[in-house]
């Protein structure tokens, strides 16, 4: 085997998940620590609601790369939690929109403090042309695979 197929494979676990798994973990245990009751999975729905409140169910799927039974189950608990409710389209009434509720938002600094404090933790010691030039590689990889 050639030694850059090695060194490919390395690369293949890391970004399939080695530093986001590291990073969700420290962000939950930044949430279990303030006892928000919230999951990763429901942050990324919240993070969506918090830039674009009212959106479709459908438009947070593409957003967090989720399917449909998944989504259902996260707003069904978020909605449980009194973190969102479901709106029925006046457009369209086949469609639920996602609103935030008030504990939702009253949530939102403290959940993006947390946020940038992980990113902040995870980032130290890289220069910021080493995280241009892994975001551009990213993008890319994103890109050739969509």
């Amino acid at each position: 085997m050639p030694s850059n197929q090695f060194k490919k494979s390395d690369l293949y676990s890391f970004i399939t998940g080695i530093a986001s798994t590291a990073i969700a973990r420290r962000l939950q245990k930044k949430f279990n620590q303030a006892d928000l009751n919230m999951t990763i999975e429901q942050w990324s729905v919240l993070y969506h609601l918090w830039k674009e409140d009212g959106i479709s169910q459908q438009d947070l799927c593409k957003a967090t790369f989720r399917d449909k039974p998944s989504m259902t189950r996260l707003v069904d608990n978020l909605e449980k939690a009194g973190m969102v409710k479901r709106m029925h389209s006046k457009a369209d009434r086949r469609k639920n929109l996602i609103t935030l509720t008030d504990k939702a938002r009253q949530m939102q600094d403290t959940c993006y403090g947390f946020a940038e404090e992980t990113v902040e933790e995870a980032l130290k010691g890289v220069s910021e042309d080493k995280i241009e030039i892994c975001k551009q590689v990213l993008k890319v990889v994103y890109e050739n695979l969509k």
